[in-house]
């Protein structure tokens, strides 16, 4: 009886597979735009004033345009519920850890080592939500995760103690796309988007304050201040980068939400894959970093990792 009913439960949520890939690929787009902007920004604030002030203006921001759509009180209850704001967190805890160590490595590199969370949402899948991944879809998970290790072989700075947080991000962003679509499936995406924006705000002001209580001082504050630093001036140039990094924020966290509620995670989770395509081109336009032989033949293990999973599903 039991199994019957999980079997029913599996097959009660959705199961649009073009959608789901379609709006990853594109998130993943959106993701590697945000990334450049964070690196080239990096410099200049925080880590914790960024997640702050870019909150201060896409929470406002989606309020409005909740409002707008006369949706506005039913967004908010929807939007602090118990499993959205868990799932804020995790995800929050994924970017907090990504965008920590984006200027002291690659984005081809940061990217890599986060992308260890695709076998992490194939066991979660397979063993807590009882979706079926199959053979020739567990295949396509490992042959991308083969990927994911020959792009990180070529640089010795994949594994410095900065590599770790990406990985450490990894297991959270796993857990917050499993906890979307087996708790979240019928939270709209606005609503989900303000709960992890509104999340990452409270984040960053809270770090913020600890930091000014603690004041930390010496060699990390002078080595790691976009980390251990204090706040900064911010001038007209700032507040530009920070609106676009607002929709990025809007825009990717809907996008994000609804892959997961399109198509079951395992499938989603393996063709965010792209994103290291994507990263790798904004390598050589922005930063001069060309790829090796290696980290083309990664490159190649990953899509054809991604088609494989497509395979088994449409097979």
């Amino acid at each position: 009886m039991r199994s019957v009913c999980l079997t029913n439960l599996v097959e009660s949520r959705p199961q649009n597979l073009v959608r789901g890939v379609s709006l990853i690929v594109a998130t993943a787009l959106m993701i590697s735009l945000q990334d450049v902007v964070f690196k080239l920004f990096s410099s200049e604030l925080t880590l914790w004033q960024i997640f702050a002030l870019r909150g201060l203006l896409a929470v406002p921001l989606l309020l409005a345009v909740s409002r707008m759509r006369g949706a506005h009180l039913g967004v908010v209850r929807a939007a602090f519920g118990r499993w959205p704001l868990l799932r804020a967190v995790f995800i929050t805890t994924t970017f907090l850890a990504f965008y920590a160590a984006i200027p002291f490595l690659s984005l081809s590199t940061v990217g890599a080592a986060n992308y260890i969370a695709p076998i992490f949402v194939a066991l979660l899948s397979a063993y807590v939500i009882k979706e079926a991944v199959g053979w020739l879809g567990w295949l396509g998970v490992f042959m991308g995760f083969a990927g994911v290790v020959v792009l990180l072989q070529p640089g010795t700075d994949a594994f410095s103690p900065w590599a770790m947080l990406p990985v450490v991000g990894a297991a959270f962003y796993a857990l917050a796309h499993i906890t979307t679509r087996v708790k979240c499936q019928d939270v709209p995406l606005q609503a989900i988007t303000l709960s992890q924006n509104t999340v990452m705000l409270l984040a960053g002001v809270i770090v913020s304050l600890l930091l000014v209580w603690l004041k930390p001082r010496g060699d990390m504050a002078v080595n790691y201040p976009y980390i251990f630093g204090t706040w900064s001036a911010v001038d007209l140039s700032d507040w530009l980068i920070l609106a676009l990094l607002a929709v990025f924020a809007i825009v990717i966290g809907m996008m994000l939400a609804g892959a997961y509620q399109a198509a079951p995670p395992s499938i989603v989770a393996t063709f965010e894959y792209s994103y290291l395509v994507f990263v790798a081109v904004w390598d050589i336009v922005f930063f001069g970093i060309a790829p090796t032989v290696t980290s083309v033949s990664g490159m190649v293990l990953i899509v054809i990792a991604g088609l494989m999973v497509l395979r088994r599903r449409v097979t």
